[in-house]
């Protein structure tokens, strides 16, 4: 129950956010648009984990994520994986 609700929460907390992100009033927007920036990051942090712990090299993410090794390297190598790698 716990992974799912936590995914639940997730869908809805996205969803609510991208409302508000098409919201008419800019402050409403914005703070919605701020929201989904920071799920965003979230989420391209969990996949980069999934993908070392699987044993994808930066390269690989690079490709997927269409930018360069240098760049996703200098974002993420800094976590920790529990491979190690």
């Amino acid at each position: 129950m716990g992974v799912a609700s936590t995914y639940i929460d997730a869908v809805n907390e996205a969803t609510k956010a991208a409302t508000r992100a098409s919201s008419s009033d800019p402050k409403v927007g914005l703070r919605g648009v701020a929201a989904l920036r920071r799920l965003v990051e979230q989420l391209e942090a969990l996949q980069v984990r999934n993908a070392r712990n699987l044993g994808w090299s930066w390269q690989s993410i690079a490709r997927e994520l269409t930018v360069s090794k240098q760049a996703v390297h200098k974002k993420h190598a800094g976590r920790r994986f529990r491979s190690g790698r």
